[in-house]
């Protein structure tokens, strides 16, 4: 086989310290599965990465030398640990669905965490063939509003999944998330035809969903060119890590004020003559938003425990 014994590859699968790689070779792509010496950590799918064959290139088996710079990181953080989503992408699909009823909370901060990273927030409205869509429709006013972009889908249709999909998928490399129970796992199994991801029903007695995906995968999309990730559903999004500015930054609608308080390290709280909170008073700024930013901020100030 003609492969170096040094070669970059991408990382497509990644859990606990398993990772699958896929290797150009010789005009297609080998997958590889590969692991890591030691305790290192922090690697994810979308990374770059030099892989090693101390058995040789024929074994099916490789070592992960290092990570290359990536453009971007999406993960989630609190006090006690670093969840890492997926690096190197283009947009960020946040899987919504009218039931069960999805957290306001967990969508804002979704996309905040794009926002920082320079990634491109889309909110997919799922199961719009339900009879209470409309109460969904009505909760994504607010990102409507902040021109955020947001499109709807149900399974019932997979044609038009693919046709509304295409134009914000094709071409990009694209994360799927969202809570448990949101369908997100029928809207993959409609772009990658050979995917299987599990579904299942949620429990409307628990009002949420089992999570039914367990590791974090990279697929290429059956119909146009685009690749896209699946990650597991989850429940908590802390963004412990971010600065006052990078979390601000994350809130659209504050950019028109920023730079005009009194004070030049104005947290936006109760500090005098503060542009933001002006604009709040003002209803030029959502209550809701701007709690979720004290919210946000109030953990990124936390002291840290031990």
């Amino acid at each position: 086989m003609n492969i170096d014994n040094a070669i970059q590859a991408q990382v497509i699968s990644a859990f606990g310290k398993n990772f699958k790689v896929k290797v150009p070779v010789d005009g297609y792509e080998k997958v590889y599965h590969c692991y890591v010496k030691g305790k290192r950590a922090g690697i994810c799918v979308g990374d770059m990465v030099e892989l090693e064959f101390p058995e040789g290139a024929d074994s099916g088996e490789a070592l992960i030398k290092y990570v290359l710079n990536r453009k971007n990181l999406l993960y989630r953080s609190d006090d006690m640990r670093i969840k890492l989503f997926a690096s190197n992408v283009d947009l960020l699909a946040i899987v919504v669905g009218v039931e069960p009823e999805f957290s306001q909370d967990l969508l804002g901060r979704a996309i905040v965490a794009a926002t920082s990273e320079g990634i491109e927030p889309l909110i997919i409205l799922n199961k719009v063939d339900l009879e209470n869509a409309d109460i969904a429709r009505a909760k994504l006013a607010i990102y409507k509003e902040l021109n955020l972009s947001i499109v709807e889908t149900s399974k019932k249709h997979p044609t038009k999944v693919i046709s509304t999909l295409k134009p914000y998928f094709e071409g990009k490399t694209s994360i799927l998330l969202g809570q448990s129970g949101m369908g997100k796992s029928s809207l993959l199994n409609i772009l990658v035809k050979d995917a299987n991801a599990s579904t299942q029903e949620f429990s409307v007695a628990l009002g949420s969903g089992k999570h039914t995906t367990t590791t974090t995968h990279m697929y290429d999309i059956s119909d146009f060119n685009g690749r896209i990730i699946d990650s597991p559903g989850f429940q908590t999004f802390g963004l412990k890590h971010l600065t006052q500015n990078e979390l601000t930054e994350g809130f659209p609608e504050f950019m028109p004020y920023v730079g005009k308080c009194k004070f030049y390290n104005c947290q936006h709280l109760t500090e005098p003559s503060c542009a933001i909170t002006e604009a709040l008073r003002e209803n030029k700024i959502s209550q809701d938003r701007y709690d979720l930013y004290t919210r946000i901020l109030a953990e990124c100030n936390a002291p840290e425990r031990y």
